[in-house]
């Protein structure tokens, strides 16, 4: 008698347990039936897997020397970083804005004979003519370059380097390659901004603008200098802040794809 006394509420309390689980099981089922009856539409994906396949074109991009390359690059990270940027940031807060902005032009309006001499070798006649347009409006109206009255007289720049004239010529890219200081290349706008240089060099030595002074290769020294501090003033880019995680292929990438896009300009 004692032991079915025990045995009573135990398998009462077991009967009971057994309801209360399905209870909460089916008041589980029933809440979460109108949750998802609540739900807002299904929201469709902003990509998909094919959006992603140009990170193949990425990599092709042809790179033999990419060791060496990888660390010109942060070479160039560093030097940008501790030497070249804060020598242009010292440029920007000593020099009042005006004055930033006549010297780009000017160093802008010496380009203009690179642009015009490579729209000749590429045979562009309406290229050739707007550049020379812009260099002798700029050069005269516009006080030697420190102005740019062509562009609001409709002459926009052009632009046009040696790399894109062989570029013009069938001569391939060739591999990719970062120069010391310079930046990212590819084997033929190095070759072409060599040559560029050259011509310029020629040209500078034969009018021999500062033959009369005693100081001349030094003025030609400064000058150079601040052309350079101009430049990097100019460029916005900035080593390694992109946010992207492979940087190095990603810039790899648009400095081939801007030099095949350049041909067709």
């Amino acid at each position: 008698m004692k032991m079915r006394f025990l045995t009573l509420p135990i398998s009462i309390l077991r009967a009971c347990s057994v309801i209360a689980a399905l209870y909460v099981a089916l008041s589980t089922a029933g809440c979460a039936a109108t949750a998802i009856g609540k739900l807002s539409p299904e929201i469709p994906a902003m990509h998909s897997v094919s959006d992603f396949s140009d990170d193949e074109r990425i990599a092709r991009i042809a790179d033999p020397w990419e060791r060496f390359n990888r660390s010109i690059y942060n070479f160039n990270y560093r030097f940008d970083r501790y030497i070249y940027l804060p020598v242009v940031s010292g440029y920007e807060f000593i020099t009042p804005t005006f004055v930033q902005k006549g010297v780009s032009n000017v160093f802008s309006n010496i380009g203009e004979v690179r642009t015009l001499y490579n729209s000749f070798f590429q045979l562009k006649g309406k290229k050739f003519m707007i550049t020379f347009g812009r260099l002798l409006t700029n050069s005269t109206i516009g006080i030697g370059g420190l102005l740019d009255p062509a562009t609001p007289l409709g002459l926009k720049k052009q632009g046009a380097d040696f790399g894109q004239s062989m570029g013009g010529w069938g001569v391939d890219s060739g591999p990719y390659l970062v120069v010391p200081v310079l930046g990212p290349n590819t084997l033929r706008s190095t070759g072409g901004f060599a040559v560029d240089a050259s011509i310029r060099f020629i040209a500078i030595s034969a009018a021999d603008p500062f033959g009369h002074s005693d100081n001349g290769d030094v003025i030609l020294g400064g000058i150079s200098a601040l052309e350079g501090i101009d430049l990097r003033h100019r460029e916005e880019f900035r080593y390694y802040e992109s946010g992207y995680p492979f940087e190095y292929d990603l810039v790899r990438f648009l400095t081939y794809e801007r030099g095949e896009l350049m041909l067709t300009k």
